[in-house]
């Protein structure tokens, strides 16, 4: 487990949502990989700047406007600090990990993709890290490729001399698999791309990573990084892009409006510097602060320790689901733990994961069920959808126990 310093019921007592009943039942939350419940350091955060902070950022002379100025950028330099990033505008501030690569998809990709380039995927990827490349490609006549996964959704790198090579000039992976769990070996496909295509920019989807494992932009040697603030214990709809300050500088504005500009003239203007030449408009103030709060949050625990707690979890989670099972269960993703995220999907052979995410609803225990925004890993295992519990720092082994103990109802009711 994550030895003496990692204290489970220190943690969970940090997020008030987890001490509710669901249908009479103590809630068991097991939908991590789709949002993170949020910590009262992270609620008190929300609510100081909206009693206390309320302004619009920038440019404003006033008391108030200084102070949200502050927090914003403040929350700024923490995110850049957590990715290892040196320079905090680097860090644009988005809506999240889906904005984030729409933002490089169109106002990188678009302008310098051309018929026959290619742009290089998995198969492994969030809809949010497909749909992008296909828009940009259709309008530019670029190609996209893809690795394929193996039977335990590990990707398969055999094919990496022929996948890339000098037509490839976008690599767009997810660092860790939403679907899955699989943990992937972006450093080495990095390494590859590097000396194979050296004219590419690799994105990295960052979503599932940033509440579970170090990361450090720098050491991964990638040109963007993207991810969400819900899915590490922060807000909804804040989320960043950090960016080489090179590509951000020469790639066009995402979206005009204000904030954004440096001089507005009738039939031209100029933009304001990096990172603000991509954040027009009001931005998500509260949400931006509120993520800040989530960085010290994590911090305070080290994901080193939350890592090592979800294997624990996880490893008891899988023993105890075959055991009680066997054969009518299907767990999805790399056997080895140390390959795997907090992420189980599984399938029985006796219900649909609707009807299992029903029956354990009516139980207390949350989990989600369906493609997961996944559909090219369904296809793959010729499968409609899976049911996933995912974990997170506050789960523990009695919450597994609560899981298997639910889908015993769940055989029970359908035999």
């Amino acid at each position: 487990m994550s030895g003496v310093a990692f204290d489970v019921a220190s943690n969970r007592s940090a997020f008030p949502a987890l001490d509710q009943e669901v249908d009479g039942h103590p809630l068991v939350y097991l939908d991590n990989a789709a949002t993170t419940q949020k910590p009262r350091a992270v609620l008190d955060a929300l609510e100081g700047y909206y009693t206390s902070d309320n302004a619009n950022v920038h440019r404003g002379i006033h008391e108030l406007s200084r102070r949200a100025t502050e927090a914003y950028e403040s929350a700024r330099s923490k995110v850049a600090r957590w990715i290892g990033a040196e320079d905090p505008t680097e860090v644009v501030w988005t809506r999240g990990t889906t904005e984030a690569i729409n933002l490089v998809a169109f106002a990188y990709g678009l302008d310098r993709l051309g018929e026959g380039d290619e742009i290089l995927l998995s198969i492994l990827e969030h809809h949010s890290n497909i749909i992008p490349w296909q828009l940009v490609a259709a309008r530019t006549g670029a190609r996209v490729r893809y690795i394929e996964i193996d039977d335990d959704g590990e990707w398969i790198l055999e094919d990496l001399p022929e996948l890339v090579g000098k037509r490839t000039r976008i690599v767009a992976l997810n660092h860790v698999s939403n679907a899955l769990g699989t943990i992937n070996p972006v450093e080495r496909v990095i390494g590859h791309v590097r000396m194979h295509a050296p004219g590419a920019v690799v994105l990295l989807d960052g979503a599932q990573a940033m509440a579970h494992m170090d990361v450090d932009v720098g050491e991964l040697d990638v040109d963007f990084y993207a991810f969400s603030g819900h899915k590490a214990c922060g807000p909804t709809g804040i989320g960043a892009l950090w960016g080489r300050k090179a590509h951000l500088e020469a790639m066009a504005p995402y979206q005009g409006g204000g904030e954004m500009i440096s001089v507005v003239e009738r039939d031209r203007s100029t933009w304001a510097a990096v990172p603000h030449k991509f954040e027009a408009g009001t931005p998500n103030i509260a949400g931006a602060v509120g993520m800040g709060a989530a960085v010290d949050f994590v911090e305070s625990i080290g994901k080193p320790a939350i890592l090592a707690h979800e294997r624990g979890v996880v490893g008891y989670a899988i023993e105890r689901l075959e055991a009680r099972f066997g054969d009518r269960i299907r767990i999805w993703g790399p056997r080895a733990i140390e390959r795997r995220s907090g992420v189980v999907p599984f399938s029985l052979d006796f219900a649909h994961p609707h009807d299992i995410a029903t029956i354990l609803d009516s139980e207390g225990v949350a989990v989600r069920a369906g493609h997961h925004c996944a559909q090219l890993v369904m296809k793959r295992y010729g499968v409609p959808a899976t049911a996933r519990a995912s974990f997170y720092l506050y789960n523990t082994t009695d919450d597994v126990d609560r899981l298997v103990d639910a889908l015993g109802q769940v055989e029970n009711f359908f035999g």
